[in-house]
């Protein structure tokens, strides 16, 4: 499937390209999120007549993101969970959860899909994950996951 993107997409291309993607990707997520629509000649033509307009939503939302990445870089979450005598946690850490803790400590909305934990965390321990909060801003964010005390 064609499409022409209406936002700048990590890993997939810039505000006016014309790129091919699979079906399911682009009716499911980039035309039902409104990020992309598809390459028709009328479609072409209103692109590139509101490309500027575009650019420029996409330079303010990325001053936003900028904004919450610069208050949420190195900072470091704090998780107390159950675990084995070894160190291993009865259950993982997942994206939700962190997602929670960002909304809880910090009172700062990030999604679960923006959160890349790169590996399951399981076990007690430092870790350090991506916050990908927009096609060109990331930060970088410590969990630090601690074994709650048995009384």
């Amino acid at each position: 499937m064609q499409v022409i993107l209406l936002e700048n997409i990590l890993k997939l291309g810039k505000i006016g390209d014309q790129v091919e993607v699979k079906n399911g990707f682009g009716r499911n997520y980039l035309l039902r999120q409104g990020k992309a629509l598809r390459a028709s000649k009328e479609n072409i033509e209103f692109v590139s007549k509101k490309k500027a307009e575009l650019n420029k939503k996409n330079e303010e939302a990325k001053a936003q993101f900028k904004e919450i990445a610069a208050k949420i870089n190195n900072k470091t979450l704090k998780f107390n969970k159950e675990s084995k005598e070894n160190g291993e946690l009865y259950g993982s850490i997942k994206p939700k959860e962190v997602s929670n803790s960002f909304k809880t400590t910090l009172n700062i909305d990030i999604n679960p899909s923006q959160i890349d934990l790169r590996q399951e965390i399981k076990q007690v321990g430092k870790y350090k994950i991506n916050i990908n909060l927009h096609a060109e801003v990331t930060a970088s964010v410590n969990l630090q996951v601690d074994k709650i005390d048995s009384i």
